[in-house]
């Protein structure tokens, strides 16, 4: 029993998605439609770059790059534009969560080396805001891009178009945070080490992992499909390095899953249906802010995007929608983890500035999209 409550805590976004999609059932019978529901190009390229994520993650390539940044640092303000922009620009390939889950960890060690840990709240949240922000201007950055860019039908360009504007204003935001908070501090005799790195093997697997990597984005500018995609990937990885099939996250592919069978189900039914459409037309960004800040912004996409047709303003909506609470984004999870292990403590502190930062940039883009969009 305690496994199940643990593993219900540990998954509660998964959890919910179950729920909603047998309660639905009950509503609309299960039969052979339900496979119409599914996206199946959206599961396959998340579980495609899942892999390949997980398998260059496990290679320690992300912090190996980190690591050698860190020891061109002359100052503490570039410790701390590195960390933050680590993740900013990172996000936009390697997905906000992978970002964060590689980065958090090595921001805590570093400034705990640089005897500065009075800022760590205020950088690992930059982080947090980094990683949900940044991830927003490509369509593989985040699970929701991902989906709306497949359920629209954009083009590349027209998404980067779309997201850009948001995208510039975050970059230029995040570039004040950085200052403002490294102001007055100074940081004096600290070596960072180097990070022995390039054996072969790692050498190898990371050729085939980026090689991969290159085979998902075909698939996201439609050059092969994703059946070729995964034909390609999955066997590879099984006979490269086998581990890694074992790490990835599969409850996010299973959370999909649910979310695309609730959503069909009400799309079945017209009252339902109806109400939600009502609810929606005119207000899609507020409401994808709004129900962001509940049930985060994952599922909120995946719900909302079957009741209208502006599918410019959800998308907007749900990437803004990642800040403000802690559950906005699924990935911020990640980094209040982070910092709980290593600072139990302090758990207060942190979801009181994290709160606190992610509401003021919150209002700054809210205000921003009613003003220029």
């Amino acid at each position: 029993m305690k496994k199940i409550v643990d593993f219900i805590k540990a998954e509660v976004v998964l959890t919910v998605a179950v729920c909603l999609a047998v309660a639905s059932m009950f509503f609309v019978a299960p039969s052979a439609a339900y496979a119409d529901y599914m996206n199946w190009h959206v599961l396959s390229l998340l579980l495609c770059l899942m892999i390949v994520m997980e398998g260059l993650k496990r290679l320690g390539v992300f912090s190996g790059i980190a690591s050698v940044l860190m020891r061109k640092v002359k100052s503490f303000s570039q410790v701390v534009f590195i960390l933050v922009f680590l993740c900013f620009f990172s996000s936009m390939l390697i997905t906000n969560d992978v970002a964060l889950i590689t980065f958090v960890p090595f921001a805590v060690e570093v400034l705990r080396m640089a005897g500065k840990e009075n800022k760590m709240i205020a950088v690992i949240v930059l982080q947090t805001i980094a990683a949900n922000l940044g991830s927003m201007l490509t369509p593989i950055g985040n699970p929701q891009n991902l989906y709306l860019y497949d359920y629209a039908g954009y083009s590349l360009g027209q998404f980067l178009g779309i997201m850009f504007p948001a995208w510039i204003v975050s970059l230029l935001l995040l570039a004040l945070s950085c200052l403002w908070i490294t102001k007055g501090e100074t940081m004096e005799g600290i070596t960072f080490p180097a990070v022995q790195y390039w054996t072969r093997k790692r050498v190898v697997l990371t050729g085939i992992y980026v090689a991969l990597f290159f085979v998902s984005i075909l698939v996201v500018a439609d050059v092969i499909s994703f059946a070729v995609a995964l034909l390609i990937t999955i066997p590879v990885v099984l006979f490269a390095d086998r581990k890694t099939l074992c790490k990835v996250d599969y409850c996010l592919l299973l959370t999909f899953s649910g979310f695309f069978i609730f959503v069909g189900n009400m799309g079945n039914m017209e009252s339902v249906a109806g109400l939600l459409e009502g609810w929606m037309q005119g207000r899609e960004f507020i409401v994808a802010v709004l129900t962001s800040q509940v049930i985060s912004n994952v599922p909120a996409a995946l719900l909302l995007s079957g009741f209208t047709s502006d599918i410019t303003s959800l998308l907007i909506g749900v990437n803004i929608g990642g800040l403000g609470t802690l559950i906005a984004s699924m990935a911020s999870l990640i980094s209040y983890k982070a910092f709980a292990k290593a600072y139990p403590k302090k758990r207060g502190a942190y979801m009181l500035t994290f709160t606190a930062m992610n509401l003021a940039c919150l209002g700054i883009f809210i205000l921003g999209y009613f003003i220029f969009y």
